[in-house]
């Protein structure tokens, strides 16, 4: 039988902890209930705005056409988000905030910026340049990056890297430019009904050729930029305060001037946008992908060497650093609890995998000293994660780690630097501190 942690902290009263458990839930809701209203109302007013633009005809040609990017974008971003995936809730918030709040947001300021402009220079004709040039980036921005911020202040388990930043980001642009296509393509289909115009020479097409072919990555690429920043200040120690603020508004900005040159394109002669778009977006676009991918398989080889450590406390298997750390032994693993226990036992294996994820990432900001006071806390309840779903789990990995890389040794010998104990770690610096080792 295993002994006691050191130095245990006395519990609370049993009514005491129910009572604040019970508080903690109903702030909770009303959080979730006052959101919830929020996004809804925004989703009925700018949908009651873009329907009086468009019309309904225009209404439902145009969320038909700006719907075929959003699966491709959003699976896009899950599949980089596959190494540690966060809860669908921050996703759907994302994204609902981007397609709702930000584009009402975006509607409202930018109109009236514009007429403002219009009114009050002396040259009204350049409110519309100057109105998509400087105010719509950097209100747009503004307001997809609210929601990056919203999931970094009251998500910051879920926010941990790089790879958080952009997924977050990019699934709020993906939201904020599915509603702007349905504007741009309705009014364009209203335009060709007055006209007359048909087929390719349509106003129609063109606009579906330029957002949907062309640049559907263009409202995802400018957010990411912020996401980013506020990746990097994620992983910086809490005590680094003006770093961790320097860097999102950083960020932000770069996301407001790519998003300005961008826009202003267009004024840059008759091949202006064909050379921004070839000389500056698609470069863009290829360096950031390169980033994104390359801060996975960082995460990846995060996983196989700071895992380890718990192999030697008993709390993980030889084998399981290894299989952890490739993704194809991963999908091996869930693949074969699929195969043998059902679907729920393949769930529990991805649940495992995430977890396992988060506890590396936890200890490789603990060894750097960047873990937050909570980090035993925190390791606990990850460590109690993974061993319940042990029994469904372990043989799968074992099983993913022999099939993924049969002559490949696992882990075993003496103990380098890396995998010492991190300070404050109970469950590595007491190895009897696992309750469940026989």
């Amino acid at each position: 039988m295993a002994t006691s942690p050191p130095f245990p902290p006395c519990p609370p009263s049993p009514g005491d902890g129910v009572l604040r458990h019970r508080r903690w839930w109903q702030r909770r809701w009303v959080r979730y209930g006052a959101l919830s209203s929020l996004l809804a109302l925004s989703g009925l007013v700018i949908l009651a705005l873009v329907r009086r633009q468009t019309g309904t005809e225009g209404f439902l040609v145009g969320l038909g056409l700006a719907v075929l990017p959003v699966p491709w974008l959003i699976s896009a971003f899950r599949w980089l988000d596959r190494v540690e995936p966060g809860p669908w809730r921050n996703l759907v918030f994302s994204f609902a905030w981007g397609a709702c709040a930000a584009a009402l947001i975006a509607i409202v300021a930018n109109s009236f910026a514009t007429k403002w402009i219009a009114t009050s220079t002396a040259d009204p004709s350049g409110a519309d340049t100057l109105g998509a040039t400087v105010i719509a980036p950097v209100v747009e921005e503004s307001a997809k990056a609210a929601a990056v911020l919203l999931v970094f202040l009251f998500r910051r388990r879920d926010f941990t890297g790089i790879v958080d930043g952009v997924v977050i980001a990019g699934i709020t642009a993906t939201g904020f430019a599915f509603t702007e296509n349905i504007l741009y393509l309705g009014t364009a289909f209203g335009t060709d009904q007055l006209t007359g115009g048909r087929g390719i020479a349509s106003v129609t097409a063109a606009t579906f050729f330029v957002r949907i072919v062309m640049s559907p990555f263009a409202h995802p690429l400018f957010t990411v930029l912020t996401g980013i920043g506020f990746g990097i200040s994620a992983l910086s120690a809490e005590r680094q305060h003006v770093r961790r603020v320097l860097l999102p508004l950083g960020g932000l900005l770069l996301a407001m001037g790519m998003h300005a040159f961008w826009n202003g394109s267009a004024t840059f002669g008759p091949y202006g946008f064909f050379a921004v778009y070839g000389g500056f977006m698609v470069p863009a676009f290829a360096l950031l992908t390169w980033l994104a991918i390359w801060t996975r398989q960082r995460e990846l080889r995060t996983v196989r060497a700071e895992l380890p450590a718990y192999v030697l406390a008993g709390w993980l298997g030889p084998a399981e650093p290894f299989a952890l750390g490739s993704m194809r032994a991963r999908r091996m693993a869930r693949d074969y609890a699929r195969h043998h226990y059902g679907r729920p036992a393949a769930r529990e294996v991805a649940r495992y995998e995430g977890y396992a994820t988060s506890l590396a990432f936890l200890r490789q900001r603990g060894r750097a000293g960047k873990a937050g006071a909570d980090f035993v806390v925190r390791e606990r309840e990850l460590l109690d994660q993974l061993w319940r779903r042990r029994q469904v789990a372990r043989p799968a990995l074992e099983y993913a780690a022999r099939a993924a890389a049969p002559a490949r040794p696992v882990y075993a010998g003496p103990v380098p630097a890396a995998h010492w104990p991190v300070y404050g770690s109970a469950a590595l610096s007491y190895p009897e501190y696992n309750p469940y080792r026989s």
